[in-house]
């Protein structure tokens, strides 16, 4: 058993202000000298690179659909060793999960987790409703516990007032009130948020904005009295080691994209890497020529390549390198952005050229949970997120089989591209796999 203050930051649906709530409760609670560990529940990349500027410590994702309900205590406590405290991000409206089912929904998170709810409600065009409001999502689910409302982009005083005065009898405390500034809003690009690391000093002055805005407008100290409800967790903290087994011998070292234009990786990867016997090294395809030395295996993430084509077709010395590492047998694992810059070409930009496929932007939005199986009868699970398409969608031996028989992605020797995204600890044979191959 193991104690840990924790809360769940919700809403009723998408938009209503999650992430600069949580956000924000990160680094005020930070500013105060805590230790606060954030977390952001499902798949979502963008979201934990703020969290983790907010905290100074990697932002962390549970999603009980990629890992399996058993493992989101074990993570939890394993992404949150050391802290005092955890802010646990939700997805969508509190009770939107998986189809129409609340699998993997925060709801779903915060009975794993056993955590008390703190639900973030717009109130920009409400008033006396939002009681109703908060009743119902109080009642809907019982096993859920809506311990606190933070009420977001409020007009005025009179109407924090009226508000208060609503909630007054609804026996679900205010712990604070944000009123509309702009000054509070990040900026958004097709597939949500812009990454922090793309814009590192606008996101730190964003989120010290936030946290002197969340310190002035939410009482602290009823936040911390929330999260010490949450009872001891039964689980022991995950381990990568013992996830992945024995270590490979002769450390091998093993790339891994980032920079700008790869910032979609789960902490998670590293880790599993480093365990499986791996010397994780990390490259910026927009700016290193080179792979680092001894590179026998990479791992191309997800991100946005489309938004950097010209850089990335620029860098030829790194294109080249990457295609020679494919061609001469190394491992080469690649994840939707990761996929796109192994293409022949990204909206008519030369990228690497180890699949034969061209890719390109579309107007249509791809998302959702995917159940695959590889050719060695293995399911895996994972999510696809993205507004690209390639052509061919797929080669002769693809990566995966979904579950209607279609092919996804690319396996040609040592290399496995699809748009599949993979949580590693719900799948750590991959990166063991990997290592052992390199």
């Amino acid at each position: 058993m193991v104690s840990l203050p924790r809360l769940v930051v919700a809403a009723a649906s998408s938009g209503a202000g999650k992430t600069t709530v949580a956000t924000g409760l990160m680094a005020a609670l930070t500013a105060r000298g805590l230790r606060v560990s954030g977390h952001k529940v499902g798949p979502d990349y963008i979201d934990p690179s703020h969290h983790a500027v907010a905290t100074g410590r990697p932002g962390r994702n549970l999603d009980p659909f990629l890992v399996g309900e058993a493992l989101i205590g074990p993570l939890f406590l394993h992404g949150a060793r050391g802290a005092d405290i955890a802010v646990v991000e939700g997805v969508m409206g509190l009770f939107d999960g998986r189809g129409a089912t609340d699998e993997a929904s925060t709801a779903h998170l915060a009975r794993l987790l056993d955590a008390p709810v703190v639900m973030v409600v717009d109130a920009s065009a409400q008033s006396r409703s939002v009681a109703a409001l908060v009743h119902g999502f109080t009642t809907f689910d019982l096993r859920v516990r809506i311990a606190g409302v933070i009420l977001n982009r409020v007009a005025s005083p009179r109407h924090e007032q009226l508000l208060r005065e609503a909630l007054a009898g609804s026996g679900v405390p205010v712990l604070g009130a944000l009123h509309r500034d702009p000054a509070l809003s990040t900026p958004s690009r097709h597939l949500g948020l812009v990454p922090a690391p793309e814009r590192m000093r606008e996101t730190q002055a964003t989120v010290h904005r936030l946290a002197a805005a969340v310190a002035a407008a939410v009482d602290l100290e009823a936040v911390l009295t929330v999260a010490r409800l949450a009872p001891p967790l039964a689980a022991t903290p995950w381990s990568p080691h013992d996830a992945v087994g024995k270590p490979t011998v002769g450390r091998p070292v093993v790339a891994v994209a980032g920079g700008a234009a790869f910032t979609f990786s789960y902490t998670e990867t590293s880790e599993l890497l480093t365990a499986a016997g791996a010397d994780v090294v990390t490259v910026d395809p927009l700016r290193d020529e080179a792979l680092p030395e001894r590179t026998r295996a990479l791992v191309l993430g997800g991100g946005f390549p489309e938004v950097h084509a010209a850089d990335l077709t620029a860098n030829a010395g790194l294109r080249a390198a990457v295609a020679a590492l494919a061609a001469s047998g190394g491992r080469v694992h690649a994840e939707c952005a990761g996929l796109l810059y192994l293409t022949r070409e990204l909206d008519g930009h030369p990228m690497c050229g180890v699949l034969s496929a061209r890719a390109r932007m579309t107007d249509r939005l791809t998302i959702g949970y995917r159940e695959v199986t590889g050719p060695d009868g293995v399911v895996v699970r994972g999510h696809e997120f993205h507004r690209t398409a390639c052509d061919p969608p797929a080669g002769p031996r693809p990566a995966w089989r979904l579950a209607d028989g279609r092919a996804e992605g690319f396996r040609d020797s040592g290399v496995v591209a699809s748009y599949l995204h993979v949580h590693p600890a719900g799948s750590p044979r991959l990166a063991a796999a990997l290592v052992g191959a390199a």
